[in-house]
């Protein structure tokens, strides 16, 4: 039974974070318009990498422990950027 309920909270925790990169990689893709040709599970890829990279950059620049909502949408915003820039998308 404890090896269920251990399985349970993996679970668990992939669900959140889907629903998290989702989330993030929604906003973000709403915060820079124009045409973004992926689908969901891209936009929660791009979404938990940019929450990833603020944590990254909130505990080693910041000295903090957590980046929050606001900096992992600009680091989302920054990697949808890089992303547009890579296949050759100039407008905004």
């Amino acid at each position: 039974m404890a090896r269920y309920i251990e399985g349970m909270g993996l679970v668990l925790f992939l669900i959140v974070l889907a629903v998290i990169g989702l989330f993030v990689g929604a906003l973000g893709r709403l915060l820079l318009p124009g045409p973004d040709p992926m689908g969901i599970g891209a936009t929660i890829l791009v979404g938990l990498a940019g929450s990833f990279a603020a944590g990254l950059f909130s505990w080693y620049v910041l000295h903090r422990h957590g980046a929050g909502l606001l900096l992992s949408l600009a680091f989302t915003v920054l990697i949808l950027a890089l992303m547009r820039a890579s296949r050759g998308q100039r407008r905004w």
